[in-house]
């Protein structure tokens, strides 16, 4: 039996969406252990000129909402990008989820060949198969965001492993 768009998106997202919630409980839990303000952590990067650790969980959530309606054809909720602790965060986290598990089965299964248009940049677009798009773009992009969001977790001294990676809270 072939693997269907729904199966491939939507659980593997609220799970690993689960898991960075996971990874903002620990964090916060670091702060808090090393008496420090936990906008150390928030505005963490491990490059200059990269994205704060509070974005990357924003990206993740905004890659996974908005690639999930884009194949479904269902509208993403918009939200203001202005959460700046980890119980926003959490919250933002939460409302992600929410949203992916509206979205029915039948309207991602069956999409494979839809034209998918979606910005690269702030002035570029690109079209891909849904199925492509899915593979290709939307996952990868999703599985960056949250990797590195839980990289810097990590290089800051969070007690983050790989168990917590693959199976968040649930171990």
């Amino acid at each position: 039996m072939a693997i269907s768009m729904s199966s491939a998106s939507v659980p593997l997202l609220k799970a690993m969406l689960g898991n960075l919630d996971h990874f903002l409980d620990k964090g916060a839990a670091h702060a808090e252990a090393k008496k420090f303000d936990p906008a150390n952590l928030l505005n963490s990067r491990l490059a200059p000129d990269m994205l704060p650790f509070a974005r990357q969980v924003l990206i993740a959530c905004d890659a996974a909402k908005n690639g999930v309606a884009r194949i479904s054809g269902v509208e993403a909720p918009r939200f203001e990008d202005n959460e700046a602790s980890f119980p926003e965060l959490k919250a933002r986290i939460r409302k992600t989820i929410d949203f992916l598990e509206t979205v029915p089965a039948d309207k991602l299964d069956g999409t494979e060949d839809k034209e998918i248009t979606f910005p690269i940049g702030r002035e570029q677009t690109r079209t891909m198969k849904a199925e492509a798009y899915l593979k290709h773009w939307m996952l990868p992009n999703f599985f960056f965001h949250v990797t590195t969001a839980y990289a810097l977790l990590r290089h800051n001294g969070v007690e983050l492993g790989k168990a917590d990676y693959l199976a968040g809270a649930k171990r």
